[in-house]
Parts: structure tokens; C-alpha cells; sequence
């Protein structure tokens, strides 16, 4: 990046082309309602969106993605994904268009061993070798959702993390109140709560904290949690509905919760990880994960549904994370009387589907074309229940926005 963004005087203040962070009280519960007027503007040098490494500026109109570790041209800026109709699949549940701001966002960090808020330019934000999360994948995240000034799902997101650090005996040295406005100040600063800004997707983390020595016992730690709230500029790649994902069964099954409860959040993701592997080395887009009964239970990054006889079905949800997209979709069939069943089902069921998809956070409803080779439905197209929950999800969004900035009840 050539220099920092402009911000608040609270936030950080620009020195010789960089930026050096400024101490910040953690706001009350109160200043989370107020909606922010940031006038900032963000100067987008296209040096940065380069098609590779010393390839130079990606061809005018195009920005490049990333997709299973590959950068890719894909979308142009007036949202085409320069797909034509025979293009094969090459996705991902979290494809994306990078956006040049993201090179000079601020990060808030809150510090275990002082505990101060800081918001620090995002080149120099780095923890010590010696944070738990780095040497145990000892901590926790969860991906957030900022939709016009107003972060989705907030209570769900934040009883979800509580809940698994409660489990982890890790106290995070903050109510979810003041966590909730840690994240706001975060958005506020970067110019990205205000209620004309889209795309954003933030990435909070909690880790144990500081070690005096590599050691894994919880109980020799210095200080409170690390907190980091990473934002960036993050839009999905919207596919056409001739061109869903292709999943593949993975050997690696989801475990039960007396081995690694599979509800929680944490940075220790090498199962997820390991079957993402073994599904891009399949050649598909995205890992299909069984328990340890056989039956199907989620992706490898999101949650998974088939629609039979337009029938919603979700596997149960013993073996795999509680989505709050999924939870949010499940709610939504409830809502709008679109039979829904949470049951244990094989994968010939699978490949008998009318229709697949997934949900996350990130992409919120993405439709699926074929698991293990087998083309789902109708030519592998997006069907009538995974179009119209899309739908469904997207105003929901808008409703909940429509509410404005509410605090989290947990």
C-alpha cells in the first residue's frame, strides 16, 4: 500500500505514508445505537489488484479472485462474472473479488496484557509468536456480516462465541455489549458503518492469550484474551444458476462432541481442513463430510441441505457447527410454510436430490450442480426452493437493517 486511509482522530493518525495506533476507550453500550457519519473517502491505487505476483495491473474493468489457492479473473465492476455458458465450475463457498481498500483497513486489537482497544493500520497489526491461538490453535472466531452500517445476526453470532469460551473456561475479559462496540468502532473508523456500505465481512478472534513459554496447559497464561476484529471489503462472487458448486465425499468423517465438540468455533481447524484438501485434489469445489454413522453432515465450511419432493432436509445437528445461516434458512421455511426436516440421510439420498445447496455466513445461500459426479436435478440448475430461499435471505437481511443498530441480547 502507498499510504494509510484517512480516520478519526481516536482512531490512528498517519506518519510518513503509515499509520501508528492510538489508544481508544472501549465505548459504552450506548454508542453502539448512534450511526456513524464518516464523509471519508478511500483512494483505490490499482497497482494493488494485480492478476499475480509481478504480473502488473489486472486487464482494464476486471478484478482478480481467489479460488482453491489459484488467482483468478472473475467479475467484472458491473457485477458480471465473465462466465460464458460453458465455463466450467471453478468456485469455492468464500470465491470473492479483492478489493484494493482492504491493503490500508484498520484492525481493532484489543491487547490481553494491557487491555487496551487499539485500532492499528492493518501491515502492522501482528501478534507475538508466544499468543496460544498461534502455537495451539487455542482460541476462537466467528466471521460477521456488516449490511448497511448494521452487523447481521449480532446475538446469535455473539452467544455462539460466548458459549464455546464459557466451555473452554476462557473468560474474555469483556461483556459482549462492550465486544459489540469494540466491532462497531472497528466498522466506524474504516468507513464501513455507514448505511450506504456493502460487502463487508469481518473476521473476530479471540485468542487464550499470551504465553510466557511454549506450554499447552490454559492455566499458564499471562494476562486476558487477545481480541482482533479483522474487516475488509469482501463481496461473494455471484455464479449464474447454470453453475453451482461440485462437492465430493471426503474419507475425513465430523467427529463427536466427546472428542472435539464439533459446535465449537475454534482456530484448531485441521479436520475441516484436511478434507478441504482431499476434495481439491478430487477436483471439486468444496468438501461433503459424513459422521460417524455414515450419514451425511456438513461441508467442510458450510451447512448442507437437499430438497426432495420440495421437502427441505437438513442433517441433523449432532456432528457439525451451529450455522446461524443455517438456523436463519430453517426459521425462514418455517416462516414462509416450506416443509423442513432435520433427519439422518445417506448419500444415494443425496444423489436423488431435486435440488442442493449450502449455507454460510459469508455467501449466505449458494446452490449446488453435483456431489461425487452425479449432477443434481434438472442439468445440474439451480431449482425453484434453493432460488426462492435466496430470495427470502436477502430480505431478511433487509428487514433486519431496516431495525438499525440493536444491542445483542446474550
Amino acid at each position: 500500500p502507498t499510504s494509510a486511509p484517512p480516520a478519526s482522530p481516536a482512531a490512528a493518525t498517519s506518519v510518513g505514508g503509515a499509520a501508528t495506533a492510538a489508544s481508544t476507550a472501549v465505548a459504552g453500550p450506548a454508542q453502539i445505537l448512534a450511526q456513524p457519519g464518516f464523509e471519508e473517502t478511500f483512494e483505490v491505487d490499482q497497482a494493488v489488484a494485480k492478476t499475480a505476483e509481478g504480473l502488473g495491473p489486472s486487464p482494464e474493468g476486471w478484478l482478480p479472485f481467489v479460488t482453491g489457492g489459484q488467482l483468478e479473473l472473475g467479475g467484472d465492476r458491473s457485477g458480471n462474472d465473465g462466465a460464458g455458458e460453458d465455463a466450467p465450475s471453478s468456485r469455492s463457498t468464500h470465491t470473492y473479488k479483492p478489493d484494493p481498500r482492504n491493503a490500508d483497513v484498520l484492525v481493532g486489537m484489543r491487547d490481553g496484557m494491557t487491555g487496551l482497544f487499539e485500532l492499528v493500520w492493518r501491515p502492522q497489526a501482528k501478534v507475538s509468536v508466544l499468543d496460544s491461538a498461534f502455537m495451539l490453535g487455542d482460541g476462537l472466531w466467528e466471521g460477521l456480516r456488516a449490511h448497511r452500517g448494521v452487523l447481521l445476526k449480532i446475538t446469535d453470532h455473539l452467544e455462539r462465541l460466548y458459549e464455546a469460551a464459557k466451555a473452554l473456561d476462557m473468560d474474555l475479559g469483556c461483556t459482549p455489549a462492550e465486544l459489540q462496540s469494540m466491532v462497531y468502532k472497528t466498522l466506524d473508523a474504516n468507513g464501513m458503518g455507514e448505511r450506504g456500505a456493502s460487502g463487508v465481512h469481518i473476521r473476530l478472534m479471540v485468542s487464550r492469550g499470551l504465553k510466557p513459554t511454549p506450554y499447552q496447559s490454559p492455566y499458564i497464561t499471562l494476562g486476558q484474551p487477545l481480541i482482533v476484529i479483522l474487516p475488509e471489503w469482501k463481496e461473494a462472487v455471484a455464479a449464474p444458476p447454470t453453475q453451482g458448486l461440485r462437492l465430493f465425499t471426503v474419507h475425513v468423517r465430523r467427529g463427536a462432541p466427546d472428542v472435539q465438540d464439533p459446535g465449537w468455533n475454534s482456530h484448531s481447524k485441521l479436520n475441516c481442513i484436511a478434507a478441504c484438501i482431499q476434495a481439491k485434489k478430487a477436483g471439486a469445489d468444496e468438501a461433503l463430510m459424513l459422521d460417524p454413522h455414515g450419514f451425511v453432515a456438513t461441508c467442510n465450511s458450510v451447512n448442507f441441505f437437499i430438497v426432495r419432493k420440495g421437502e427441505v432436509w437438513a442433517p441433523t445437528p449432532k456432528y457439525q457447527m451451529q450455522g446461524i445461516t443455517r438456523a436463519a434458512v430453517i426459521k425462514l421455511c418455517a416462516s414462509m410454510y416450506i416443509p423442513c426436516r432435520e433427519l439422518d440421510y445417506s448419500l444415494t439420498q443425496v444423489y436423488g436430490a431435486d435440488e442442493v445447496f449450502v449455507t454460510g455466513t459469508f455467501a449466505g445461500v449458494t446452490h449446488v450442480s453435483s456431489v461425487d459426479g452425479r449432477t443434481i436435478g434438472t442439468a445440474g440448475v439451480r431449482g425453484p426452493v434453493t432460488e426462492r430461499l435466496q430470495q427470502l435471505y436477502l430480505a431478511m437481511q433487509d428487514e433486519e437493517v431496516a431495525h438499525g443498530r440493536v444491542l445483542a441480547k446474550v
